[in-house]
C-alpha cells in the first residue's frame, strides 16, 4: 500500500513539473512570437516619398524677421506645391510668425535648421473651427497649430524649432490649474464629455471661440504616409503630436521639451502602424501617451490603436514614460517599446496602463524589453484600473499578456503596481531577468492572474512566483 501511495506521489510531482514545463515554455514562445512580429509590422509600414521640388516660403511673402505675419504666405507655398504634385516647403534661416499652418498631400514642410516658426497665441488665428478629437471625444474646435485632415504622404522635417510660444499668460492658462483665470476649459470640456455620452451628432459639437479648450500643436486626422523628422518643439498648447486614425506614421529625431498642462509628448490615438523612434521626451504629462477614444464616443468610433512601436527614445521628464490609456475605450493591442532610457526626479513611471470600469478598453500583447530605468518616482511597471473616476461604470477593462524582459532600474517606490478588479485581474505579466533595486515599498500586486517571474530581482533577491 505505502509502495503505491509513493508510485502515485511521484506520478503527480512528475505530472506537475511537466505542466510546470509546459507552461514556462508557452510563456517564453508567445514573448518570442511576439517579437518575431515586429519585424513583419516595422516592414508593412508604408514611407513617405516626395518630388525633388523646393517650394520657399519667402517666395510667397514671408518675412523671418519674427513680426510679419507669414500666415499667408505658408498658405499659399503649400497650395502651390500641393497643385504641383508635391515637394519641400522650405522655411529657412529666420524666425518666422504663423497662425494654423494646414498641409496637403504631398507636401514635406522642411525646417531649416536655423529656422523658427513662432506660433501666434492670439486664438482667432486659429479659426475657423476644425473637425478635431479633444481628449478622445470628436467635436469641432479651434486649429491645431499644425494640421492635416484626409490627407496623404505629408511630412514636418528638418532641424528648426516649432515654438508655440504658450505660457501661463495664454494657452495654460485656460486649464485653470496653474493660475487663476475665468477663462478656463473646465465646464466646456465637461459640456464636449456629456455630448459624447448622449451620442450628440458630431456636427453639432461645435466649440472655438469662447469655449477655451487649447489646441494641439500637431494633429493629423485620417491621414496616411506620415513622418514627422528632426524637429524641435517648445512651448505647445497642450499635446504636441497627435495622431489619429491615421495609420504608417514615423515620428523620429524629434526633440521636445514642454513642460505645460496635458503636455504630452506624442499620442497616436485609433492609429495603425506607428513608429516613434530616437526622440527626446521632457514634458508636462505623459511622454508617449497611447489612445483610442474616450467613454461612449471611442466606442461609438470604436477603433483600436495598434501596432505601435517605441524605439530608442529617452524620456526625463513626464507622468509616464510609454503609456497606455487613459482615454482607451476603443482598445489597444500590439505595443512595442524597446532600447529606451527613462531617469529623472519628475518622472513617475515607465510602462503605465490606466484605465476604469467609465472608459473600459482591451489592452492586450505589450512588450518592452532592454530598458534602462533610472529613478522613477512611482513604479517602474503600473497597470490601475483605478485611474480618476475608479469602479463607477459598466465597462469592465481588460488588460492580458504583457511580456517585460531586460529592464533595469535603480530607484522607484514600487517594481510592480497591479491593481485591477476582482471580477477581472491583470492577466498573463510576464517578467524576465529584470532588476529593480533602490525601491523603497516591493511589488504590489491586487487581483492579478497568471504571473510569472523568472530571473526577476528586486533590490538583490529573487522573486519567486506566487503560488
Amino acid at each position: 500500500m505505502r509502495y503505491k501511495k509513493t508510485l502515485k506521489l511521484l506520478a503527480l510531482l512528475f505530472f506537475t513539473l511537466i505542466v510546470m514545463i509546459g507552461s514556462a515554455q508557452q510563456t517564453t514562445s508567445s514573448s518570442q512570437k511576439g517579437w518575431s512580429q515586429l519585424k513583419e509590422v516595422l516592414a508593412s509600414i508604408k514611407k513617405t516619398k516626395f518630388p525633388n521640388k523646393d517650394f520657399s516660403i519667402i517666395k510667397y511673402g514671408a518675412k523671418g524677421d519674427g513680426v510679419t505675419d507669414c500666415t499667408e504666405a505658408f498658405k499659399k507655398a503649400i497650395a502651390e506645391c500641393n497643385k504641383a504634385g508635391g515637394g519641400r516647403v522650405v522655411v529657412p534661416e529666420g524666425i518666422f510668425s504663423t497662425g494654423a499652418i494646414h498641409l496637403k498631400s504631398n507636401v514635406n514642410l522642411y525646417v531649416s535648421e536655423k529656422a523658427t516658426i513662432k506660433f501666434s497665441t492670439d486664438p482667432k488665428k486659429y479659426l475657423p473651427i476644425v473637425f478635431s478629437r479633444f481628449e478622445g471625444v470628436e467635436c469641432y474646435n479651434y486649429s491645431p497649430l499644425i494640421y492635416a485632415l484626409d490627407q496623404e504622404n505629408i511630412a514636418i522635417t528638418g532641424k528648426g524649432t516649432l515654438d508655440g510660444q504658450a505660457s501661463d499668460e495664454n494657452w495654460w492658462a485656460w486649464k485653470g490649474s496653474k493660475k487663476t483665470s475665468p477663462n478656463n476649459q473646465t465646464e466646456h470640456v465637461n459640456a464636449l464629455n456629456k455630448m459624447g455620452e448622449m451620442g450628440l451628432a458630431v456636427s453639432l459639437r461645435n466649440f472655438g471661440e469662447g469655449h477655451y479648450m487649447r489646441p494641439n500643436f500637431i494633429q493629423t486626422i485620417k491621414c496616411k504616409r506620415v513622418l514627422i523628422d528632426g524637429i524641435t518643439i517648445v512651448r505647445s498648447p497642450m499635446w504636441e503630436i497627435h495622431p489619429a486614425l491615421s495609420e504608417d506614421v514615423i515620428v523620429q529625431n524629434v526633440k521636445i521639451n514642454s513642460h505645460g498642462p496635458n503636455n504630452d509628448g506624442c499620442d497616436p490615438e485609433s492609429s495603425r502602424n506607428v513608429l516613434i523612434k530616437n526622440c527626446e521626451f521632457s514634458t508636462g504629462d505623459d511622454c508617449i501617451a497611447i489612445k483610442s477614444g474616450r467613454n461612449n464616443d471611442g466606442r461609438r468610433v470604436n477603433v483600436p490603436s495598434e501596432n505601435i512601436i517605441v524605439q530608442g527614445c529617452k524620456m526625463t521628464d513626464g507622468h509616464g514614460g510609454v503609456v497606455i490609456g487613459s482615454e482607451i475605450s476603443g482598445s489597444c493591442r500590439n505595443v512595442w517599446a524597446e532600447n529606451c532610457v527613462m531617469d529623472s526626479p519628475n518622472l513617475d513611471r515607465a510602462l503605465r496602463i490606466k484605465t476604469n470600469s467609465v472608459r473600459g478598453g482591451i489592452v492586450e500583447n505589450v512588450y518592452m524589453r532592454n530598458i534602462t530605468v533610472g529613478q522613477v518616482k512611482e513604479a517602474v511597471v503600473l497597470v490601475s484600473f483605478k485611474y480618476q473616476e475608479g469602479d463607477t461604470g459598466q465597462f469592465t477593462p481588460i488588460v492580458r499578456n504583457i511580456y517585460v524582459s531586460n529592464v533595469t532600474s535603480k530607484q522607484s517606490d514600487y517594481g510592480l503596481f497591479l491593481d485591477a478588479y476582482e471580477r477581472t485581474p491583470v492577466t498573463n505579466v510576464v517578467i524576465e531577468n529584470c532588476k529593480f533595486d533602490g525601491v523603497k515599498k516591493g511589488n504590489l500586486l491586487n487581483f492579478t492572474k497568471d504571473l510569472s517571474f523568472k530571473e526577476f530581482y528586486i533590490n538583490g533577491k529573487l522573486v519567486a512566483n506566487e503560488k
